[in-house]
């Protein structure tokens, strides 16, 4: 298989003709006349109208760091580190019970959000191990939707991030 080089002009049979204007190590970035910028893997079929030398480093920083980053979230118990929304920062969480002669329960914020991150990501290792498991492919729907409507159940938290990109989101994605 050759390696195209940026500036390679190509024709791929479902997005038409296109030039590429980045190689990665297993994919390239493409821009096509009639569909713009895609991403194509190497292993597809592309007929090669033009070639041009691809550089000498097809790895970017970027993409060591992207890399790097899936592996250790897909292996270790680190958690990353996400942010809690300003407006939080150093509030209580006060849980009063309806008969007012009881006492109040009061814990700091950061301390509630910390738990619900570590709820997160217990459930990302779940989804993970599930997926990796010696299940059928039945069965690991079935405990894949468990843990999607988890997310969903969760979804109240998200007032509690800072950045949407950490937002719990359930099966009706992002918008619910």
């Amino acid at each position: 298989m050759e390696l195209l080089g940026p500036g390679s002009r190509v024709k791929h049979k479902e997005f038409g003709d296109g030039v590429v204007v980045n190689s990665r190590t297993s994919s390239y970035d493409i821009v096509f006349i009639n569909f713009g910028r895609k991403e194509i893997s190497h292993t597809s079929l592309l007929d090669v109208i033009e070639s041009e030398e691809p550089l000498d480093d097809l790895v970017s920083l970027v993409e060591v760091e992207r890399s790097l980053t899936r592996i250790l979230q897909k292996w270790s118990d680190v958690q990353e580190t996400v942010p809690l929304g300003q407006k939080w920062t150093g509030g209580m969480l006060l849980m009063q019970p309806a008969d007012r002669n009881l006492k109040p329960k009061e814990i700091p914020i950061e301390t509630f959000f910390h738990k619900i991150v570590m709820l997160r990501d217990r459930l990302r290792t779940l989804e993970q191990r599930v997926n990796a498991s010696g299940l059928n492919d039945e069965e690991k729907v079935s405990i894949q939707q468990y843990i999607t409507r988890c997310y969903g159940s969760l979804t109240t938290f998200n007032v509690l991030f800072k950045q949407p990109e950490h937002y719990f989101t359930g099966e009706k994605g992002s918008g619910e």
